[in-house]
């Protein structure tokens, strides 16, 4: 918001956008708790393409899939670009808490990956 009204610079984006899931919310200076890798668990970040926004809504245009997970339970995402020090760029809870089991997979569908200003 401070860069969108002239109060600070902005950095652009680095692509890809990747998704990391968190287990505890982070706040706008603080990221949250990343997801950790623990009993041979394969979670990675995960990358996000978007279609094109309309009426202040962006939504996914591919799905996010994290195989392998470690069990925990997902509160929430923080968004991260590719820069050399990646910067998170958006942060939010999940509609739905979800908790996965080890070796499980946690998907989300095609569009159901969205963000809006109002």
């Amino acid at each position: 918001m401070a860069a969108s009204s002239g109060q600070a610079s902005y950095v652009a984006v680095v692509p890809p956008v990747l998704v990391a899931l968190v287990t505890v919310m982070g706040t706008a200076t603080a990221a949250g708790t990343e997801v950790v890798n623990s009993g041979g668990s394969q979670y990675a970040r995960q990358q996000i393409t978007f279609g094109a926004p309309a009426g202040g809504t962006i939504a996914s245009s591919n799905a996010l899939t994290y195989v392998n997970m470690p069990a925990t339970t997902i509160v929430g995402v923080d968004e991260f670009d590719s820069a050399a020090t990646p910067v998170r760029r958006w942060f939010g809870p999940l509609s739905t808490i979800k908790s996965v089991n080890a070796g499980d997979t946690f998907s989300v569908s095609i569009g159901s990956y969205s963000k809006s200003m109002s």
